[in-house]
């Protein structure tokens, strides 16, 4: 392929004023990093402003009555993305906090205390499930897998017995890009009598998500990548509707009482979905996930999932064709139906390559030890883009420009 193919298929693409929709500051800037941090759409900033100005500056504290059913609005928006129905998702929390409450619920109604997760599962995940595990007097069982084709039914069977409760995967692994098969692990988590807890964050906005037909119990996923809702933006949880009254969440606070202005001293859950929030909600942020979710609902999952395999094919034939004879190698499962939004570029200096890629404005994140992850957001990733990447980053190892940055890492990769 030539550039000129390259960008023959973005005059050519469906989605490609969609990118219109979002602020691009710097026009020659190559940004593939969506699955960290998702751009700033256009009306966010709009809504963000308005929440400011008149919904507190104006409004003050009547503007509750319109800030209350946020949540759950919100919620029910991003209910379609992922197959769930209205009155199964709440947007609360982080994404930490709702897999501490959904995990410790979970395991607290099976009677159950040990959990399963995979060994490359998202460290902050793996913290929490530990957790959650200690305080119910059980252990986290970690099992191995498949560093690029991501954990699978075989590599979880051994490790399901009666003393587990909740199997807690990520449907993408965040290193190698992996997509798990939500359907089969899921059956077969239920059938060893455990629930199985999804971890989105990687998926959301990026790949068909279909929680209901494959039978899955609970999940969460943030809405600062794919959902662009920003830094921070809260997270979401979702409880199949036939699981919510019997479960209790490990933190009852405010908004998650029945009669919330009632202020009662004893606590009495909401009933359906809300009973799952705690503390007030983090409005201005809202506002951000509410116009980010609305952008990826208006391009449709099929349009931005077809988008998506079709620049990490590209992805994939420039590397193979450009980087391999620098000792390069893809991390990432190579049939699209197997992996995520974001490719891994392995080599033993990626590092080093990310910081030059960087200065060079491409904009990939690193993950150690040993991965450049290229990550393609369909709503304002182009083809040319991918090429260019490539392009700029076998130059890079052509000239070893990366050898006069620092090997040792800084706070943020």
């Amino acid at each position: 392929m030539e550039r000129t193919d390259a960008v023959a298929l973005d005059a050519a693409d469906p989605l490609a004023s969609f990118r219109d929709a979002f602020v691009i500051a710097d026009a020659d800037l190559i940004y593939l990093d969506g699955n960290s941090l998702g751009r700033l759409p256009v009306h966010t900033a709009e809504a963000m402003a308005a929440a400011i100005d008149i919904e507190w500056g104006d409004g003050l504290v009547r503007s509750w009555h319109e800030w209350i059913d946020l949540p759950q609005a919100i919620g029910d928006a991003i209910a379609p993305l992922i197959g769930a129905h209205s009155g199964e998702v709440l947007v609360t929390d982080q994404t930490s906090v709702n897999l501490f409450k959904l995990a410790s619920a979970a395991l607290n109604s099976t009677g159950r205390r040990d959990i399963v997760t995979d060994a490359a599962n998202f460290p902050s995940d793996l913290y929490v499930l530990r957790s959650v595990a200690d305080r119910a007097g059980g252990r986290l069982r970690t099992v191995e897998s498949d560093p690029v084709g991501g954990v699978g039914p075989s590599d979880l069977a051994p490790a399901l017995d009666d003393e587990v409760g909740v199997v807690s995967l990520s449907h993408v692994a965040f290193k190698s890009g992996a997509l798990a098969d939500m359907g089969e692990i899921s059956a077969m988590v239920a059938s060893a009598g455990a629930l199985p807890l999804w971890d989105l964050s990687h998926s959301v906005g990026a790949v068909p998500i279909e929680l209901a037909r494959t039978g899955a119990s609970l999940a969460v996923g943030c809405t600062y990548k794919y959902l662009n809702g920003g830094p921070g933006a809260p997270a979401f949880l979702y409880v199949r509707e036939d699981l919510q009254e019997a479960l209790a969440t490990p933190i009852p606070g405010w908004f998650g009482h029945a009669d919330m202005f009632g202020f009662a001293p004893t606590y009495l859950p909401a009933p359906g979905i809300r009973r799952f929030a705690s503390g007030t909600p983090p409005i201005i942020s809202l506002r951000g996930v509410q116009h980010g979710v609305a952008e990826t609902a208006r391009a449709g999952m099929e349009a931005i999932r077809t988008k998506s395999i079709a620049l990490t094919e590209l992805l994939i034939a420039r590397a193979d064709a450009r980087l391999t004879t620098f000792d390069c190698s893809i991390g990432t499962p190579r049939r699209p139906a197997q992996r995520g939004s974001h490719v891994a570029i392995r080599h033993l200096d990626a590092y080093r390559l990310t910081q030059a890629l960087i200065d060079r404005n491409v904009v990939p994140d690193f993950r150690a030890p040993d991965v450049i992850r290229l990550g393609v957001a369909p709503l304002y990733t182009r083809y040319v883009d991918v090429y260019d990447a490539i392009e700029t980053l076998a130059d890079i190892l052509e000239t070893g420009a990366h050898e006069a940055y620092p090997a040792a890492r800084g706070s943020v990769t």
